[in-house]
């Protein structure tokens, strides 16, 4: 396929979404079983899609999937096998030359494998020696903090709960996962700041809201389905404000697929009333920007007896540190405000207007707002704007973190968690009759830097892509190598099986299109999703090997192999997961009567205490931080390598992928196909640093630790970018990203913000540029 790059001008889905989708199903190899499925998608009694974790209407509709939904559904629900056949013809060696978009598209994995370092190829096992592999790993190591187990956002509520039981019991809190990578600032800033740590809206919540401001976030590839609350919004005429770096077309306009008037006039809709272009880093000093100027035009209301700009009733009766807030707020000089957001005055006084005028606010944000270094200052700026004004704890308005996997929201609450709260261990504790371990265990940092340095000694991974997904990519395949068993819980083949441990295995397990069929008939399995709504998820096609098993089950073999029958009998809970409900219920605050509630159409809701203006910080009250914005935005580790950085680039998706599952090697929206080797520039950029469109570059991030961070032969694109600013794939560019560049108090991987320099590459390679 020749590379090409030419510029879109059509709207976010439409005729273009589903040209994709049917392609999609074509190439599953069973595409009239994929579409009856499909009809299942987020439909009472049908199945979750295992994409996004936007919420779904509880009224009922035909169609409940976006075209990256279908893509999922059809990438998990393929004819095509990896067997003890192709692991017989494949040697690893051999497979680590494959790209990451071919070893998925081989299909699913459908038997247990165990490395044969002699052969260098993966042979079958048995899962009864495959759990007592495990067991016998695990047993003898000198204390179980040796061990380390990885969640992904796929997991189901009842796998994470078993499997954060499992590690317990055994003697840790080592559970690094996909929230340390993605949403963790969120977590660690909003339950500084309001007691909780999740979003407090609901979906309905959009259709209330008459202004909606969007951080760091490109819904039209990330959560497709949220691009009709916001055309109904500005449709109604909500204020829709968008921050982004770059024009992304899904906060631009949208055609909606649904539509018959659209569609056959190929008309559209605006997706904003107002776009603001901060420079990468600078949302920070954007938001104090906005919440210095609603504090002057409170001081002259305040003086003038106008109505008044902040919700002086709320502040007075909810919230802590208003004071040294508004000190930091005085402090903060305009220049600098203008020089980090990269906004005008103008732009931010215009924002603020258009804040100030709206009733009820909804703030969103997602990784373009989490991974930076002050990410979770970043993230208490939004709750402090939302404080200032009362735009907590009525309907229609909030704080709304967007998360990426299905159940990455629900793994959390069910106690994958490696810095557990004192409740959640006790609860435990008095539910399972064990003392549980308390001290703080491994984030997916810590775990890396452990694995380097010989401390962890056994991996486990939940589903994911581990090597693929975490900064520091060389870093991170030797960390996983040194290790003495990697153990993969997987349904498809990925790059983290391609670097075992001295002993290595892949267990494959159902996915969420599968029906999984224990002693008890059909299993259901429960998520949550970004607005805390509990559904249950019922698979809707037979496995294509008998081979394989559940993430319950895989979980409680490797229990009951490691454990026995302590704390619970891990074989009898798989009969019928609503033991397991059941165990979760007596658990988990929030759950009572679980299993009678997950059977109602839309599932339940999981209050936030915010809602109810319930706070539970140390001062019982929302609390201001007098957080001051950073003196520069470069890292100091970037600063001491004295070099002066080309351009500050920012890893994203593209358009034909979901976190390192990549689709397709195209990017409709952004007009790149048949390759991911490519960094959009500004054109300026290009000509000031001597390079031309098309040209092929190596970049080379700036870091002081001695290390060289290269990816090599990325050809230039001249792209509507910020000057100054560079943007690429991941996981491609995740070499880039230093083990230590990470979000203070976080440890979320700063892989919006890397200072890189860039030199001609010796790759060949052209790309038309059309």
């Amino acid at each position: 396929m020749t590379a090409r790059y030419k510029r879109y001008t059509g709207p976010a889905a439409g005729w273009g979404a589903l040209r994709s989708v049917s392609l999609a199903w074509l190439d599953s190899k069973q595409p009239v079983k994929n579409l009856r499925a499909m009809l299942k998608t987020n439909q009472h009694g049908g199945f979750d899609c295992p994409g996004c974790a936007w919420g779904d209407s509880s009224e009922s509709a035909h169609i409940k999937f976006c075209e990256n939904g279908a893509k999922a559904v059809n990438w998990e629900a393929t004819r095509r096998r990896v067997n003890a056949a192709f692991f017989a013809r494949y040697s690893v060696s051999q497979l680590r030359q494959q790209s990451d978009y071919w070893l998925e598209y081989q299909g699913r994995l459908t038997e247990p494998m165990r490395y044969d370092r002699a052969t260098d190829h993966y042979a079958p096992i048995s899962w009864d020696e495959a759990f007592k592999l495990v067991a016998a790993n695990l047993i003898g190591l000198e204390s179980p903090h040796q061990a380390a187990f990885y969640t992904s956002g796929r997991a189901s509520n009842e796998a994470a709960f078993l499997y954060q039981l499992f590690v317990r019991a055994l003697g840790t809190n080592n559970f690094p996962d996909c929230s340390n990578m993605c949403h963790e600032a969120s977590g660690v800033a909003l339950d500084a700041a309001l007691g909780s740590g999740k979003g407090t809206v609901t979906l309905d919540d959009f259709a209330l809201a008459d202004g909606i401001f969007i951080f760091g976030q490109n819904p039209g590839t990330n959560h497709p389905r949220m691009l009709e609350p916001l055309k109904e919004a500005v449709k109604r005429g909500a204020q829709v404000v968008c921050f982004n770096p770059l024009r992304e077309r899904g906060l631009e306009r949208f055609q909606h697929p649904q539509s018959a008037l659209e569609m056959l006039s190929n008309s559209s809709s605006p997706l904003n009333t107002a776009f603001f272009r901060p420079a990468l880093g600078g949302d920070f000093a954007a938001l104090r920007g906005m919440a210095k100027y609603l504090w002057q035009w409170e001081q002259e209301a305040l003086n003038s007896g106008a109505m008044e700009v902040f919700d002086r009733g709320f502040l007075a009766q909810q919230c802590h540190g208003l004071e040294g807030y508004l000190a930091q707020l005085d402090a903060t000089p305009w220049d600098q405000i203008v020089e980090q957001s990269g906004l005008t005055l103008q732009d931010i006084e215009q924002a603020a207007q258009r804040y100030r005028h709206c009733d009820k606010v909804i703030i969103c944000w997602a990784m373009g707002i989490t991974q930076h270094h002050h990410a979770v200052a970043t993230i208490q700026e939004i709750a402090h704007l939302q404080m200032l004004c009362g735009q907590l704890g009525k309907p229609g308005a909030g704080v709304c973190p967007v998360r990426g996997h299905s159940n990455v929201q629900g793994d959390r609450t069910m106690g994958i968690n490696e810095r557990p709260g004192k409740a959640l261990l006790d609860a435990i504790e008095q539910q399972f009759g064990f003392q549980v371990p308390r001290q703080a265990g491994h984030n997916t940092v810590e775990a890396i830097n452990a694995m380097l340095s010989g401390q962890i000694r056994v991996f486990v991974a939940l589903g994911g892509n581990f090597a693929q997904a975490t900064p520091d990519t060389p870093r991170t395949h030797q960390a996983l190598q040194q290790c003495a068993l990697t153990v993969q819980i997987s349904t498809k083949l990925n790059r983290s099986h391609l670097m075992p441990g001295a002993d290595a295995l892949i267990l494959p397990c159902l996915g969420r299109t599968d029906i999984d069929l224990q002693q008890g008939g059909a299993q259901a399995v429960t998520v949550e999703d970004s607005f805390s709504m509990i559904h249950a998820s019922y698979g809707q096609l037979p496995p294509l090997s008998a081979a394989m098993r559940s993430e319950p089950a895989i979980i409680a073999g490797i229990g009951q192999a490691t454990l026995g029958d302590y704390p619970v009998d891990w074989l009898s809970l798989i009969d019928d997961y609503a033991r397991i409900r059941e165990l979760i219920s007596q658990t988990i605050p929030g759950f009572d009567r679980f299993n009678e509630r997950i059977a109602q159409p839309g599932g339940f809701h999981l209050p936030n205490p915010v809602n109810a203006l319930r706070w539970n910080t140390p001062q019982a009250k929302a609390v201001f931080s007098a957080n001051a914005l950073p003196a520069v935005l470069l890292h100091e580790r970037v600063l001491a390598t004295g070099q002066t950085p080309d351009l500050i680039l920012q890893t994203l998706r593209s358009h034909d992928q979901y976190n390192t599952t990549i689709y397709g090697l195209d990017d409709r929206y952004r007009g790149v196909h048949g390759t991911r080797e490519v960094v959009f520039v500004n054109a300026r950029d290009i000509q000031r640093l001597g390079f031309e469109p098309g040209q092929r570059v190596d970049l080379i991030a700036l870091w002081d630790d001695g290390i060289e961070r290269r990816v090599q032969g990325f050809a230039l694109l001249a792209f509507d970018v910020p000057l100054g600013q560079a943007a690429a794939y991941y996981p491609e560019t995740n070499p880039l990203v230093a083990l230590d560049s990470y979000g203070a108090g976080s440890f979320t991987p700063a892989s919006k913000f890397i200072a890189v320099r860039l030199e001609a590459s010796q790759v060949k390679g052209n790309i038309q540029l059309l």
